[in-house]
């Protein structure tokens, strides 16, 4: 009996510690597939405003113009309704969806031509994105999958 608990136990173990079946390992999106990112960022106290009117002005209009390329599928910005603890705490959550892996961890080629063509006075654009860059407390960016049974 002993040792049909041990085998048991043994196998239960090795089924757990499988690569890709570890607990918080997340599903893994198929080649070609879209891929789906969250972009959270914490800003300092009071400023929140100021952080999505600087992003929505110098940086959203670089997303769309990226989505209108095609590497980009979707954009979603959101803001949570409620507050939580300062730790856990997100003044905003950019969802995007990307064509696919490749185009979300590669850098786009165009970026650079497409910067200086939606914003030809570089000078306040660079100022602009300094200032949104040091009100901000934390920044992070989270990998989805969705796995909702079809």
């Amino acid at each position: 009996m002993r040792n049909r608990l041990v085998v048991l136990l043994l196998a239960i173990v090795a089924f757990w510690t499988v690569p890709g079946r570890a607990q918080g390992a997340p599903p893994t999106t198929a080649a070609g597939q879209p891929y789906a990112i969250e972009y959270y960022y914490k800003t300092q106290w009071g400023h929140q405003q100021e952080f999505l009117r600087l992003f929505l002005k110098n940086h959203y209009p670089l997303l769309k113009r990226i989505q209108a390329e095609g590497r980009i599928l979707a954009v979603k910005i959101e803001s949570p309704a409620y507050h939580g603890t300062e730790e856990g705490r997100w003044d905003y959550r950019v969802t995007i969806v990307w064509k696919d892996s490749t185009a979300a961890t590669t850098p786009d080629p165009n970026e650079s031509k497409l910067i200086h063509e939606l914003w030809p006075d570089q000078a306040t654009y660079e100022k602009e994105e300094q200032r949104r860059f040091e009100i901000l407390l934390a920044h992070w960016d989270l990998p989805v999958t969705d796995i909702t049974p079809k």
